[in-house]
């Protein structure tokens, strides 16, 4: 039978024999967890998602959104699967269990994540999404707020969002026009409108809570004087239930390209001068703990690139074993025709997508890898260490994933032909849907100047440092096994060209060169997203290579067969292209910089 949403082995692999994450369920946190069981936890989402929640993906898209007198109506194929999510807390895996969730492993949490989002990531964000409102009142809430809050957040009784972006305030947070001011009981009466706000409004959930960033009377200007606001759509009583409306309500639906069954809204607050918000946290503390969301965010983001692109690529490899067109390149004339994967070109396709899939897999779960260690590990050098690496890479999952996803899901398209354009086939759904990931969560410029403006300098270079001395680690064992010795001195080539690039680019950023060398972030970013690849993809082909020696079942054989292969191809034809992006940046040319306005034409 045909793989769908995530290749099931191809998981493991990354979970069990690349990062053994085994040893993560050896900690008293995971007691109540064995392999075993995440095992059976996986093989159940991964039903789960195929079964119920897969065919609500094009259905869901056909009935639409319904936007009538303020309210949102979901498609009615959502409401039976999300209530199955719902009661089977396929939500809330790895949300701690004093917060209400299951407690379960990162990995297992991202794993099921990546099938319930490739089987319909907007029914998943309805199921998923609070969890990130719940975790901001966790850290930074009063102990009434977490009482009021967090549980039924997490639990998906209650719905959450994050209200940041207004029509002249965007990427620049800052300049948000947004108010609040202090009542005498303490609250705050909110004023404003708010843009693109996922599941601001819906029938799914009994309540909404919106954390709401805002501006103080008297606050300073910039995001120095952001403050962060807790506005439910209904008024908690203090029994728990359900009060009064608020006064904050959805004007309108955006009607997008893709993810249309996710209800992205335009919010009006204080329209009749009664919304209240519950400051959250400090004062002007706003920025630091929406950012302790965005992280999450961010990676959960790369992780919809990842999950449309598995999905989007096992489409297509099914089809091309199933599609019948033309002989068999080199056979006589009248010879019989064969299926598209036998035809040189498709091969190439597929192989590409598929060292991009399974690459951009273990390079997220390594971030995820990194983000259990900054909890479990034993020394607090060790846990500070791996948290630097997980915030060193997070603009890199977010912006690389994105874009590769995208294209994944494009040359998917491609192998379908002229069928892969109509909607009779899901990759033109995946295709569309995924286009939104390199732009929500912070575009892959702003994930670029973060990451060579903020990132990159951590520590005096130190992480970024450490960065490198990981990869140079996995090519001197793979240096030791001869089918891996090339390929490691392949991309011993890269690291040593990124970590040159690297120190350019960042002395231009700190000169009057500056402009030039944010230009050349992406490009940048980019370039370490290769080598990234390559390492991952070198790492899996090292672990097959040597599950080759046991020699393994048939079927075994031929999936670390593929991994090898794999390898080889990334860092063979994509590897040279990465040290080229290199090369130019290196190069520094200005010409983005030098052009006048007028230069650009259109005039």
């Amino acid at each position: 039978m045909a793989q769908q949403l995530a290749d099931q082995r191809d998981l493991e692999f990354v979970i069990w024999e690349q990062f053994d994450n085994a040893k993560f369920l050896e900690n008293e946190k995971y007691a109540a967890f064995n392999k075993k069981t995440c095992d059976m936890i996986l093989k159940e989402g991964r039903k789960i998602a195929i079964n119920e929640v897969l065919p609500t993906m094009a259905e869901g898209e056909q009935e639409g959104l319904e936007f009538k007198d303020g309210e949102v109506k979901t498609p009615e194929c959502f409401k039976p699967a999300f209530e199955l999510l719902k009661e089977g807390e396929w939500g809330n895996l790895a949300v701690p269990e004093e917060m209400g969730g299951q407690g379960a492993p990162h990995f297992i949490g991202s794993a099921v994540s990546e099938y319930m989002m490739a089987g319909n990531w907007p029914l998943n964000a309805y199921v998923s999404m609070g969890n990130g409102t719940a975790d901001m009142i966790q850290k930074y809430g009063t102990e009434e707020q977490i009482k009021t809050y967090v549980k039924k957040l997490v639990s998906a009784e209650w719905g959450g969002t994050m209200l940041l972006t207004e029509p002249n305030a965007g990427s620049d947070v800052g300049a948000l026009e947004t108010t609040a001011v202090k009542n005498d009981d303490g609250t705050y009466s909110i004023t404003g409108n708010k843009i693109f706000i996922t599941n601001g409004e819906h029938d799914l959930n009994d309540n909404i809570i919106h954390p709401v960033l805002a501006r103080v009377e008297g606050a300073p200007a910039g995001t120095k004087g952001i403050s962060i606001f807790i506005v439910p759509k209904f008024f908690v009583n203090e029994d728990g239930s359900l009060g009064d409306r608020n006064d904050i309500w959805c004007t309108g639906i955006e009607h997008k390209h893709g993810i249309k069954t996710s209800a992205t809204c335009s919010l009006a607050m204080g329209a009749k001068g009664t919304c209240i918000g519950y400051l959250l946290g400090e004062e002007n503390q706003g920025m630091k703990i929406m950012f302790n969301m965005m992280n999450g965010a961010r990676m959960h983001t790369g992780l919809q690139a990842l999950s449309y692109a598995s999905a989007s690529y096992l489409l297509a490899v099914d089809y091309a074993r199933e599609r019948i067109q033309m002989r068999e390149l080199g056979q006589p004339h009248d010879a019989p025709p064969v299926a598209i994967i036998k035809h040189p070109d498709v091969r190439r396709n597929l192989l590409w997508m598929k060292s991009y899939v399974g690459g951009m897999r273990s390079f997220y779960q390594y971030v995820d890898y990194q983000l259990e260690n900054s909890h479990l590990a034993e020394s607090e050098e060790e846990r500070k260490l791996a948290n630097d690496m997980y915030e060193l890479l997070t603009p890199v999952i977010k912006s690389y994933l994105a874009n590769r996803g995208y294209e994944v899901c494009v040359q998917a398209m491609q192998v379908y032909a002229g069928a892969g354009y109509t909607t009779d086939y899901l990759v033109e759904q995946y295709m569309r849907d995924c286009k939104i990931v390199s732009i929500y969560e912070g575009t892959c410029g702003i994930q670029a100047m973060d990451l060579l403006g903020r990132k990159m300098g951590m520590e005096g270079g130190k992480v970024f440092m450490t960065f490198l001395g990981e990869i140079l680690k996995t090519v001197a064992a793979a240096k030791e096994v001869e089918a891996t010795k090339d390929l490691a001195e392949r991309v011993e080539g890269m690291v040593n060209k990124l970590g040159e690039v690297a120190a350019h680019l960042g002395k231009n950023a700190m000169s009057l060169n500056y402009k030039t060398a944010f230009a050349h972030s992406l490009p940048y970013l980019d370039a370490m997203g290769d080598t990234v690849m390559a390492w991952m993809l070198l790492w899996r082909a090292l672990v097959a290579s040597q599950k080759l020696e046991d020699k393994p079942k048939k079927k075994d054989l031929a999936f670390y067969e593929g991994q090898v292969k794999s390898a080889e191809f990334f860092i063979r034809t994509i590897g040279p292209v990465g040290l080229g992006r290199m090369n130019s940046i290196l190069d520094l040319s200005s010409a983005a910089i030098d052009i006048t306005d007028e230069g650009f034409g259109g005039l």
